[in-house]
């Protein structure tokens, strides 16, 4: 946003004779977002974690524009009156912080051994390695200095650690600035990618839902890598084998794992494909739609509301906005509740109202199965509490 404020603001117009440059596209989708995020609120940056669990849920247009135009969700979630507790806490984070920096101490030596042992054991040890400044002005200056840097270290034949460099990722048509804690270029110039947890591993195991988790902001990584490499010549091997590195037991002293992603790195890629683009969402809002978390909860509803939701369960541990959304469908009955496999089944019955109806008979087709398979267990739960009702009868007599 700083590129559009920067030539809206300088100067007072365009010098007299002179036709003023033309909007492109993307200046344009910048400053259409920049409206409905509200023109004095900075954009919250798009990190993986929120990335890949938006590539969880593609179908959900509300929350794709909310990311997509930085949207504070956590502020907007407590504007609406319905605050989240998702997130990492800050004891966590400070010492999520103090393990990442140990492990990265002294150039980066012991996470550099770590990968020569985990992932390329036929190269020569890390001795003379490379470690390039990435600092740069905003998120678009350190993603070319990170882009350069990753060319130069591709043909330097050395191992080199690039210390939370800078990725792009195109997502629905918007560019996503993506942080990963590092990245290792080997001596032939493939590139790999480290994921550094807090989370112990005790005796030689760590919780799966927590390794599956970086697995998945890993694999997204890789894509916006992948997207780097596409544009060099000869384009460098992206590795698909990522390392893992966490405390070990008890203490602080780092342990690691290869964990292959090429799963994780599909799946999130064919969502993130599925995505509808971020300028279809927003040129069907209303006029003057605007997200501030300082406008009135009415109007801040209204906005919500106006872009459609799919809400799961799975929805309260990977967004803000949660509590929110589950309000709002169990007020309207929706099936979506009760879990994607349900709604799933259930075919074209959206609301509860619809399913108890088909049922009993009062609504519905026949030869759907859905309607067919509703209707067969209702007569199967008569046949039971009618079987129950019959024992008690007879048990009183």
């Amino acid at each position: 946003m700083s590129d559009f404020h920067a030539s809206a603001t300088s100067g007072s117009g365009p010098e007299p004779g002179r036709t003023p440059p033309p909007r492109t596209r993307e200046t344009a989708l910048r400053h259409r977002l920049a409206e409905l995020r509200g023109p004095d609120v900075p954009p919250k940056a798009l990190d993986a974690r929120a990335l890949a669990a938006l590539a969880a849920n593609p179908g959900c247009r509300r929350r794709a524009i909310l990311d997509g135009a930085g949207v504070d969700k956590t502020s907007l979630a407590s504007a609406l009156g319905a605050p989240s507790v998702f997130g990492q806490s800050q004891f966590a984070f400070v010492r999520g912080n103090a393990f990442e920096a140990r492990v990265k101490a002294d150039g980066g030596a012991e996470l550099l051994r770590l990968v020569h042992e985990k992932l390329d054991r036929d190269a020569e040890p890390p001795r003379d390695t490379q470690a390039p400044d990435l600092t740069a002005d905003g998120p678009r200056g350190r993603t070319a200095r990170t882009e350069l840097a990753l060319r130069e270290a591709t043909g330097a034949a050395a191992w080199t650690l690039l210390d939370h460099p800078m990725l792009a990722l195109d997502v629905a048509g918007s560019p996503a600035f993506l942080e990963p804690d590092a990245v290792v270029v080997h001596p032939d110039g493939s590139w790999t990618v480290v994921e550094i947890k807090s989370f112990p591993v005790l005796d030689g195991s760590a919780d799966p839902a927590k390794v599956g988790a970086a697995a998945r902001q890993a694999a997204v990584y890789v894509l916006a890598l992948e997207e780097l490499a596409a544009r060099l010549r000869p384009a460098p091997r992206v590795r698909h084998r990522v390392l893992l590195v966490c405390p070990k037991d008890f203490s602080n002293l780092p342990t690691a794992a290869a964990v292959d992603v090429r799963k994780q790195r599909a799946v999130t890629g064919r969502q993130l494909a599925r995505l509808t683009r971020i300028e279809e969402i927003a040129d069907a809002l209303p006029e003057g739609t605007c997200f501030a978390p300082d406008r009135p909860a009415e109007e801040l509803t209204a906005a919500v509301e106006a872009v459609p939701a799919a809400y799961a369960p799975e929805c309260l541990s990977a967004c803000e906005l949660a509590f929110h959304c589950r309000a709002r469908s169990r007020a309207a009955g929706a099936v979506t509740t009760l879990g994607r496999q349900a709604r799933a089944e259930l075919g074209g019955l959206a609301t509860v109202d619809d399913v108890l109806a088909a049922a009993d008979g009062a609504a519905g087709d026949p030869d759907d199965p859905a309607v067919a398979a509703l209707r067969r267990a209702a007569e199967l739960r008569a046949e039971a509490l009618g079987a129950r009702a019959g024992t008690l009868e007879a048990a009183c007599r």
